[in-house]
């Protein structure tokens, strides 16, 4: 399936914020210029690529799959089908098509595609900027290991990844994928919060930044429950136990709640034929 020592040609087809983290973290994970293509109907977002992390820009789509042994979608949902329709015929046989399009099933890609080409959609994060992203892969009908293990060997440099089935994709797409959202809300609520009781916002910022990267990675680091380490710093009577009562008190925890639900809910709409 691949070339020089292993390593295939991937075209990155888009250049946007997740097609160019994706590109930059291959070159980073040591795949070489020739063999990272991108295209963007936008040629300056190409250009600024090729010139910050080496890749190789392609005057269209077709040209850029033709050679290529792995065509990596970072398009928007919507644009999906139309780019399927314009580079399906040009696909080398046993090309493997990897997209990160939120909410598109593998059957779409599996319909519009020659048959028994082999697809993997990946849900990354923005975190994957600077290699500590969450992506989810999920495999096609024709899909085998050895395609998800050359995904994870893309996605190396970007963070975690994990192995999940299609169902799972919307739930992850409302976690992972939409999840910095939430948490860069949570961030700017704390400092908010911080100025208000007198701070200066960027001492506020600077805080409330430490504490969220710390008390993540001591869920990381002690693999406890992270209502286990949350009792730790509960003292009876305290000012923890005073503030998570107001947060109950608030439906912080069902809010949260609903907001997976509703972006997971959405990610299944932008899966629908019909969807704008």
């Amino acid at each position: 399936m691949t070339e020089q020592g292993g390593t295939p040609t991937v075209a990155v087809l888009g250049a946007g914020v997740m097609g160019g983290t994706l590109a930059a973290g291959l070159r980073s994970g040591g795949w070489p210029a020739d063999r990272v293509v991108v295209t963007d109907r936008d040629a300056t977002a190409v250009a600024r690529l090729a010139d910050e992390h080496g890749v190789t820009g392609a005057g269209s789509n077709r040209e850029a799959v033709a050679d290529a042994e792995v065509v990596l979608l970072a398009v928007k949902p919507g644009v999906v089908p139309a780019v399927l329709a314009e580079v399906g015929p040009a696909l080398r046989p046993g090309a493997l098509v990897v997209s990160v399009a939120a909410g598109v099933p593998l059957r779409a890609y599996e319909d519009a595609l020659p048959a028994g080409t082999p697809v993997v959609r990946v849900m990354p994060n923005t975190p994957a900027l600077i290699g500590k992203g969450a992506s989810a892969i999920a495999p096609g009908a024709a899909a085998g290991d050895e395609h998800l293990a050359l995904v994870e060997r893309m996605l190396a440099a970007t963070g975690v990844v994990v192995r999940v089935g299609e169902k799972d994709m919307d739930a992850v797409t409302a976690l992972s994928g939409s999840g910095p959202a939430y948490v860069f809300y949570l961030v700017d609520a704390l400092a908010e919060a911080g100025v208000l009781l007198g701070l200066t916002r960027d001492l506020a910022t600077r805080l409330a930044v430490a504490t969220v990267e710390g008390s993540a990675a001591m869920v990381a680091s002690t693999g406890d429950h992270p209502a286990v380490l949350r009792e730790r710093v509960s003292s009876p009577g305290g000012t923890t136990v005073a503030g998570v009562a107001a947060l109950d008190a608030h439906a912080v925890r069902a809010g949260v709640v609903a907001a997976v639900r509703a972006a997971a809910e959405r990610s299944r709409e932008l899966g629908r034929p019909d969807a704008g």
